[in-house]
């Protein structure tokens, strides 16, 4: 089914360690052919394992298990999303909306999807590239959102948002968020904003902390490409950012290009219900 397994696992975590190591022997007892990715060797310093960095593990693994919460998951996610590779998570975080094995019963979980019984699924990525004039300053990718947002400054900025072309409006606010279904149920959810399904073709604009309240969050097209531009009359900077990781500072004038990317495979164990994932992470079981 599987012919060579990356790991990747959350360095510093007091989990991570027995975690590895119980998988390791799982995929051991299976004899399958394992790689350590080379930042995740302090984890568990005496793996015995051969280490590769991240471009060898997409180029050799057909499944990479990444052992942390979603912030490692979405980094290993950016990083391997132009491999032909699926990603399967183990969950030390707190919410773990992507990482869906949980450590307490990881060996039949694992098992299971070892033996060829797991649900697939794509998610796409973003990919943001900022602009001053025709000059590119820097790119980045994103599987939750590319956010724009104050930077050096109590205040609100001004920015001009267009939608392939149209001219969406202009605003004044603490930033714009725009979401993949994936990260709606992330900073977008916190902000008020829409729960998209995963397996929609949509991307959530979110105004955060908009000057007036005409800036309702919209959801438009998965293949629209958005453009912002930062006001010029006025004396202060904004940040760029993917998935909470900062990209670029930004200048009045300079602007923004935010457009679907690659995508990723995610693997779910059998009987993985995304409802049920609403349900136990948001505590919609709970009677009111």
């Amino acid at each position: 089914m599987f012919e060579q397994i990356g790991l990747i696992a959350k360095r510093q975590h007091a989990g991570a360690s027995h975690t590895l190591q119980i998988v390791i022997n799982l995929l051991r007892h299976r004899r399958l052919p394992m790689l350590l990715a080379e930042n995740s060797v302090e984890a568990l310093p005496k793996h015995g394992l051969p280490v590769a960095n991240i471009a060898q593990l997409g180029l050799c693994c057909d499944l990479v298990i990444i052992i942390g919460g979603d912030g490692t998951f979405l980094q290993a996610a950016r990083q391997l999303s132009e491999y032909n590779v699926r990603l399967l998570g183990v969950n030390l975080g707190r919410l773990g909306f992507l990482t869906d094995l949980h450590p307490d019963d990881i060996e039949v979980q694992l098992d299971k999807i070892l033996s060829g019984e797991y649900i697939q699924e794509h998610r796409f990525l973003l990919h943001a590239s900022a602009y001053r004039g025709e000059q590119l300053l820097n790119q980045c990718d994103a599987l939750n959102d590319i956010v724009l947002q104050k930077w050096n400054t109590p205040h609100m900025f001004c920015f001009n948002t267009a939608i392939d072309g149209h001219l969406l409006g202009s605003q004044r606010s603490d930033g714009l968020l725009i979401a993949t279904p994936t990260g709606s149920t992330a900073y977008c959810l916190s902000g008020g904003g829409p729960i998209l399904h995963p397996s929609l073709n949509a991307l959530a604009l979110l105004s955060i902390f908009p000057h007036t309240l005409s800036n309702p969050p919209m959801v438009v097209s998965g293949d629209s490409e958005i453009e912002v531009t930062i006001c010029l009359e006025q004396n202060m900077d904004a940040q760029l950012t993917g998935d909470a990781v900062p990209c670029q500072r930004l200048q009045p004038g300079d602007r923004v290009v935010v457009k679907k990317n690659r995508h990723v495979q995610l693997i779910h164990p059998p009987g993985y219900d995304y409802y049920a994932t609403l349900r136990d992470k948001l505590h919609w079981w709970r009677e009111p």
